[in-house]
């Protein structure tokens, strides 16, 4: 049992850093407002979070309508030069994780924090805490959350469906990595949130996990390189007009294949 403390230890510290990040933002954002002269100023209305069900239900339908855009096929484009590049390193890459056991150790916890139900619930559990607490802000991050995990997820399954790649270990539905991709939705909504002080741990994390669907060969490296970009995709998609992010994550194309840059745009 003690041999996979390191990599328990290494998922802690990660989750405690993007939490301890946000929480800054958060509590910035909610906190209440400097009490008011009442012998002038009218009564503050109150407000309700518009973050319903119902609402969440139309705002991912409206999502799906969305995602077919410049800055989509832009991103897929990164993607697909990226997934093409891995390719030819695939079985090498693969090789080569997967024969380390101290790899393996330290990056088996990327299958439960790049998983469904860990995502998903992470997701459904900011939302809650929103509604909860009254907390418009909250609630915004956990609805965007939400809806760039079904985006990722319906995205993703629909590709795996059509190619039907098989697995390094063998078994069925390799491309795209859907851990990649809801892990990358994920991060890219906290970066479009809460900047890169957020995003930078939070990418950090999606790149682990990506890191251990190939050492646990359930990936090649190109199935994760595009299974992101579906991701940054989703979170781009769902965020649109959202947050005050100080570094704007935009792909860039070069001869021969991509990249991704950083630009500095200033507060929104």
């Amino acid at each position: 049992m003690t041999k996979i403390l390191p990599a328990r230890v290494l998922c802690g510290s990660l989750a405690l850093t993007i939490l301890g990040s946000a929480l800054p933002a958060l509590a910035e954002t909610d906190a209440p407002p400097p009490p008011a002269d009442v012998t002038t100023a009218p009564p503050a209305p109150i407000v309700t979070p518009r973050f319903t069900v119902g609402s969440l239900f139309k705002d991912t339908v409206n999502d799906f309508r969305r995602w077919p855009s410049h800055d989509t096929f832009l991103w897929l484009g990164v993607g697909a030069s990226a997934a093409l590049i891995g390719h030819r390193a695939d079985a090498n890459v693969t090789s080569f994780l997967s024969r380390s056991r101290d790899l393996h150790e330290t990056l088996e916890s990327g299958a439960v924090i790049g998983g469904t139900p860990f995502q998903l619930g992470a997701a459904v559990a900011t939302y809650s805490l929103g509604r909860i607490t009254d907390s418009p802000r909250i609630a915004s991050v956990g609805a965007d959350l939400i809806q760039a995990q079904v985006v990722a997820e319906a995205t993703t399954f629909a590709l795996k469906l059509a190619v039907g790649r098989t697995r390094p270990d063998g078994s069925a539905r390799s491309f795209p990595s859907g851990h990649a991709a809801v892990t990358f939705a994920s991060a890219t909504v906290l970066q479009r949130h809460f900047g890169w002080k957020v995003g930078i741990p939070a990418y950090a994390v999606a790149s682990y996990v990506a890191a251990s669907r190939v050492q646990m060969k359930r990936h090649y490296l190109s199935d994760v390189a595009f299974g992101a970009a579906l991701g940054i995709v989703a979170g781009r998609t769902v965020t649109i007009g959202r947050g005050d992010a100080r570094f704007a994550v935009e792909p860039i194309a070069a001869p021969g294949g991509g990249g991704i840059g950083f630009t500095w745009v200033g507060k929104r």
